[in-house]
């Protein structure tokens, strides 16, 4: 049951970011795609631990402590993407730049900085664990640093593809991992899985 909610979780996080992201191409950041986009990390949240513990016998100590430092960085990125889209989006924009100032936006790059080193060391595990499909793996290890580092630049084509690359890697692993074999279910000492 965890790795289905997980993975239903996991896909609305990717929607939640590709969609936006690919609106935002032609519109430019707007109010319902902030919105939005300010809600998905709550949704990665439960894909995260679906996906850690599929393949922690195989990713070992090292996976661990990615799955740990990628679990830190995304509460604290989640928490810089909501007040961001949620909050200071909603600011006259001098209002919003006195408020970035000083320790405000030091705390937001350092979370950035945290989600970004992360997402790529989670990235890293769960290829030499090579328990998930390699495809999206490489695009969380890749896309998800490079998001989270874009976070405060100016909305671009670049950035939107950006978007859609991650959020699609999301999609695509909460698929994998809903038709995978629950890890709740795997007997102990059981071989590992066929990609």
């Amino acid at each position: 049951m965890l790795t289905r909610l997980g993975a239903w979780c996991g896909a609305l996080a990717g929607l939640a970011i590709a969609v936006p992201g690919a609106i935002e191409a032609f519109t430019g950041e707007s109010a319902p795609t902030s919105f939005v986009l300010g809600l998905s990390p709550a949704f990665a949240v439960p894909l995260l631990t679906v996906l850690h513990l599929r393949q922690a016998a195989a990713a070992g100590t090292f996976g661990a402590v990615a799955y740990t430092l990628n679990a830190v960085g995304l509460g604290l990125f989640g928490g810089a993407a909501f007040t961001l889209n949620l909050a200071l989006f909603f600011l006259d924009e001098k209002v919003a730049g006195e408020l970035l100032r000083g320790p405000t936006m030091v705390a937001l790059l350092g979370s950035a900085l945290v989600f970004a080193a992360g997402a790529a060391l989670f990235g890293v595990a769960m290829l030499r664990a090579g328990i998930h499909p390699r495809v999206p793996a490489v695009g969380y290890l890749v896309a998800l640093p490079v998001l989270a580092v874009a976070a405060r630049l100016p909305d671009t084509p670049v950035t939107s593809v950006v978007h859609v690359v991650a959020g699609g890697s999301l999609v695509w692993l909460s698929v994998a991992a809903g038709h995978g074999t629950d890890p709740a279910r795997r007997p102990c000492g059981g071989t590992r899985p066929r990609r």
